[in-house]
């Protein structure tokens, strides 16, 4: 593989690390995930990692069920945390060194985020996996993916996702959906297209950080993603 880019986030849903199961996490599909981004890491890329917490709990969903929206969103943070503790193991049982960083300051469990901190783990050629998003109630694993790349002036934001790139509507529920090769930031705002929330989109804008979108379920998708290979949508 030829990467075109030097540093990339990769930026997983939780939804996507159940593979056939209804609730929880897939060693099956984490360790697919862990072998590939070792395949990408091999190649010279520095990874770094945001993965949501749909898996195990979904704070906007409880909170519009008559939850409080900070503590559900906190809750939320936390099953961020566990599924980032999870992928980092997969990564170290093949012999990836990495490192999990909290916006929530858990030091039995993990490190917490600090810049410099951060910064100084991918100069050490080590994994770096963001949890708990931005640390603060309200903002989703997307923002918090568009913050941290943004910090860490990664080149590119990797959204791994259930299809093979943006639609204009659900190719799910609509067999005519339009996809896009390519689509602008304000297009997609415009459009309300339901690729990451619009705080993540305008941040990846005002920082010119081009988001990709590709589908999980393909092998090896995300090498083929990061050599600018396969099917994707980019959004620039």
């Amino acid at each position: 593989m030829k990467p075109i880019y030097k540093r990339i986030m990769l930026k997983l849903s939780g939804e996507g690390l159940m593979g056939e199961k209804e609730f929880g996490m897939s060693a099956k599909v984490i360790d697919s995930l862990a072998k590939q981004i070792k395949s990408v890491y091999e190649a010279g890329v520095e990874v770094c990692v945001v993965v949501g917490g749909g898996n195990i709990f979904r704070g906007a969903k409880e909170a519009s069920s008559g939850m409080n929206r900070t503590v559900a969103d906190h809750v939320g943070m936390l099953a961020t945390v566990m599924n980032a503790l999870y992928i980092q193991n997969a990564l170290e049982k093949i012999g990836v060194p990495a490192r999990v960083l909290s916006g929530l300051n858990i030091p039995e469990v993990c490190e917490h985020y600090v810049y410099r901190r951060a910064l100084r783990h991918l100069e050490k050629k080590r994994v770096v996996i963001f949890a708990a998003g931005t640390g603060n109630p309200y903002f989703t694993t997307d923002t918090g993916a568009a913050l941290r790349a943004s910090e860490m002036q990664c080149d590119v934001i990797l959204k791994s996702t259930q299809v093979d790139g943006v639609y204009d509507s659900d190719p799910k529920t609509n067999p005519h959906a339009k996809r896009y090769d390519e689509i602008s930031f304000d297009e997609v705002i415009e459009q309300q297209l339901k690729v990451m929330d619009i705080s993540a989109i305008a941040l990846a804008r005002e920082n010119h950080i081009p988001i990709v979108v590709f589908s999980q379920s393909e092998a090896d998708g995300l090498q083929k993603t990061v050599s600018g290979e396969g099917k994707f949508t980019i959004i620039k």
